[in-house]
């Protein structure tokens, strides 16, 4: 992600803040951004609280090398936003563009679904 670009103005700090630690495969970091029992669906799994998380976090640190650009943020309301992102790398495919959308609660991400 590339914070000097206009679209990730729309993205609240702890949205950025996430991105930012995930990009840098820092899961410890990551997992701050979450509520206590905030869920993730990643490639149609559902991670539910910190643990199951933290866990999903170090994996994907770990599973592929790629690179992340921010292509497009929305805002849809105060609790619900979209940051678009391409990965290049060396998973299967080497090129996919994935929407991460988030979900908030009392300043925290509450849900995170990232799908094609």
């Amino acid at each position: 992600m590339n914070d000097n670009q206009p679209q990730a103005d729309v993205l609240p700090d702890v949205v950025t803040e996430y991105l930012t630690a995930h990009r840098e495969r820092d899961a410890a970091t990551a997992i701050t951004a979450f509520t206590h029992d905030a869920t993730v669906t990643d490639d149609g799994k559902t991670y539910t609280g910190a643990a199951a998380i933290e866990s999903w976090l170090n994996r994907s640190a770990g599973e592929y090398t790629y690179t992340t650009v921010l292509t497009g943020a929305d805002s849809i309301d105060t609790s619900h936003y979209t940051a678009t992102h391409r990965l290049e790398g060396d998973f299967p495919g080497g090129v996919v563009d994935l929407r991460y959308q988030f979900t908030l609660r009392d300043g925290r991400i509450q849900r995170l679904v990232i799908e094609p």
